[in-house]
């Protein structure tokens, strides 16, 4: 455990109890947060979740935008939730995401995990743009991804970021149960 990690991890509760209360500076704290992670990945050769957080840094722009700007007013989205058809179509690009990524880490790099690594990697994504287009079917996935990750981070010895990732699945639950009674909550 390095004062990094214990910077970050502080950083990534902020930013997602933030979320949790639809505040839209966990956009930009968030952004701190996966930049620091990018390193702490690099440094424990988990490739696929330090790509993530290079793609995270866009997404944390695009949610930024969309909380701020997106909507049919540009005043921000608000609470929706997803079509039958867009969780499908989401799922499945997160398979094959998954797959490829899986792959291309278990064939070109000494990844320590690479299929699950790049499995939570991907569905991660997922959740994310649910996020930032305030999707509340976001919360129950990245509750099954943040315990998926914990498992990952005991396994490779990053104990501070598996206490974040439960801590997450805890505001990850709370964000479920908060955003499914958002008077705005709305089915495409």
């Amino acid at each position: 455990m390095s004062f990094l990690e214990l910077f970050a991890s502080a950083l990534g509760v902020w930013a997602v109890w933030l979320t949790v209360q639809q505040n839209r500076w966990c956009w930009p704290i968030g952004l701190v947060m996966v930049s620091l992670y990018g390193w702490i990945f690099f440094e424990g050769k988990l490739y696929s979740n330090m790509l993530l957080q290079f793609v995270y840094a866009a997404l944390q722009l695009y949610g930024w935008w969309q909380w701020t700007q997106g909507g049919q007013q540009h005043q921000g989205v608000q609470v929706s939730s997803l079509s039958a058809q867009g969780l499908l179509l989401s799922l499945l690009i997160g398979t094959l995401g998954a797959l490829g990524l899986g792959y291309l880490m278990a064939s070109f790099t000494d990844a320590a995990a690479p299929w699950f690594d790049a499995a939570l990697s991907a569905f991660s994504l997922v959740a994310q743009v649910w996020m930032a287009q305030k999707r509340v079917e976001c919360w129950p996935l990245w509750i099954a991804l943040d315990l998926l990750f914990v498992a990952l981070f005991v396994q490779q010895m990053l104990y501070l970021t598996a206490g974040l990732y439960a801590l997450f699945t805890l505001l990850a639950i709370s964000g479920w149960l908060t955003w499914r009674r958002d008077p705005a909550l709305t089915t495409s």
